[in-house]
């Protein structure tokens, strides 16, 4: 019984000081820090792989900008999602001592991986031709985007895994382990990727499904890295076999559902809102998405510092350390926006530095300058919904975060549509829409979270 569980810090207890009584800022940039660094350069490695499909023409990089919505959805889920969950859970029972319920915690998640993923490539087996379509692409982009789908969401259950183990330690406060994975799988990852797309020696050229097997072979490498690691006794928390315990899937799904139609909301308003690029035409979708991209740069300093503020919250709200728990939120606002923030702005100012990597062609270039001159100076009021969010996943918290998206998503999606589709506003319009709706998801978030006493 969960009650007469021991009450046992995990081999953390330095760590778990620091949370409870160390700097915040200190303390939340060294477990930032690692995630940060490292996950940026995936995504450097992500743009480098699109440079390389972008070679293969315009209608390749519709295909591809087609399928990453939904990719990211499916990632944000995995890590953001339900393994915000699992990592919730996991810092509260080490910030109240229950050893043994963080480890039982970390098979439950494996469970979860299994069924969760498999969903997802039964779903996006069966239905990514219909859905494409639905979005807008058709002919050589939608074969693309077929191609290049039908490899990654086969391997939808290896990404959850990788997704819940990584968060099951970053929730335990090991973030270098996870961070140190992803810099070997990209070192794999950035020779591969050209190797499959162009060919060389006896490998054939694949074109755009060769980049689907280079992020499967990425998925596959960390998997058994992390299976490795967390079976050995020098892991922060091990992976094992345990009895099953409903109430341990009722932890995290408790705070794991809820994050989860947060992760819906948004990556559901980036797919209408690529719908409705999508009325535009195939070089507007191009641009957008090549512009978009931008946005997931965001992703991994809005995920590193959002995991280490869920952390702190989580272990703190477990040690009942209510006060400390609100100055680690405000203190993670106010450096995601400091980050974010800048970043919008520069490249508001200076779009063709961006998009001058991916593209020459006018209508593309027109499109993202476009989008980023009406949208990235909001940047900023995005990272502090999202730094609100990760607070709310730790103290179990999230109606304020939910209510914010739920606006957003109204102005984005709902009123950008009407707009598009009854009223034949601009594209310029459209984007003008986005920006506000960021815009007021920050200072939702923000107003919620000030009106929260505990």
């Amino acid at each position: 019984m969960r009650e007469q569980s021991v009450r046992q810090p995990l081999n953390t207890h330095d760590l778990n000081h620091a949370i409870l009584n160390g700097s915040i800022p200190h303390v939340m940039l060294k477990l930032a820090l690692p995630t940060i660094a490292v996950l940026l350069v995936q995504t450097l490695i992500g743009l480098l792989e699109t440079y390389f499909v972008s070679s293969l023409g315009t209608d390749v990089i519709a295909g591809v900008a087609i399928v990453f919505p939904i990719l990211m959805l499916m990632q944000m889920l995995a890590n953001g999602g339900f393994g915000g969950g699992l990592a919730s859970a996991i810092a509260r029972a080490s910030g109240a001592g229950r050893s043994e319920d963080a480890q039982s915690l970390v098979w439950h998640g494996v469970i979860l991986a299994g069924i969760l993923g498999g969903v997802f490539s039964i779903v996006m087996l069966t239905s990514a031709q219909m859905i494409y379509h639905l979005m807008g692409v058709t002919g050589l982009a939608l074969d693309a985007a077929l191609k290049y789908s039908n490899i990654i969401f086969i391997s939808s259950p290896l990404i959850w895994a990788v997704a819940l183990l990584s968060v099951a330690l970053r929730g335990a406060g090991d973030t270098k382990t996870p961070a140190r994975i992803t810099l070997l799988g990209g070192v794999l990852l950035l020779p591969l990727s050209p190797i499959l797309i162009f060919g060389w020696g006896f490998i054939p050229s694949l074109g755009v499904a060769g980049a689907g097997l280079a992020v499967l072979s990425y998925y596959i490498f960390a998997i058994i890295c992390l299976i490795r690691h967390m079976r050995t006794t020098h892991s922060i928390i091990k992976l094992s076999i345990k009895p099953i315990n409903f109430q341990f899937f009722k932890d995290i799904l408790g705070i794991g559902s809820l994050s989860a139609i947060g992760i819906i909301q948004l990556n559901l308003t980036v797919v209408i809102v690529t719908t409705l690029v999508g009325q535009f035409g195939s070089a507007a979708i191009a641009g957008y998405g090549i512009a978009s991209r931008l946005d997931y740069v965001q992703v991994p300093l809005m995920f590193g510092i959002g995991s280490a503020i869920m952390t702190m919250v989580g272990i703190n709200y477990g040690a009942e350390q209510f006060q400390r728990a609100r100055h680690i939120t405000w203190i993670g606002v106010f450096i995601t926006f400091l980050i974010t923030g800048s970043i919008g702005l520069f490249f508001s100012i200076f779009p063709s530095i961006w998009l001058g990597f991916f593209s020459h062609d006018p209508s593309v270039l027109q499109t993202g300058t476009n989008y980023l001159q009406h949208v990235a100076p909001f940047y900023g009021a995005i990272g502090i919904g999202m730094a609100v969010y990760f607070a709310g996943q730790g103290s179990k918290r999230l109606f304020g975060p939910l209510l914010a998206g739920t606006i957003r998503m109204i102005i984005a999606a709902v009123i950008g549509g009407i707009s598009v589709l009854y009223f034949n506003a601009s594209l310029s319009t459209f984007f003008q829409v986005l920006g506000v709706s960021a815009l007021i998801f920050g200072l939702v978030s923000l107003m919620t979270n000030f009106l929260t006493k505990k």
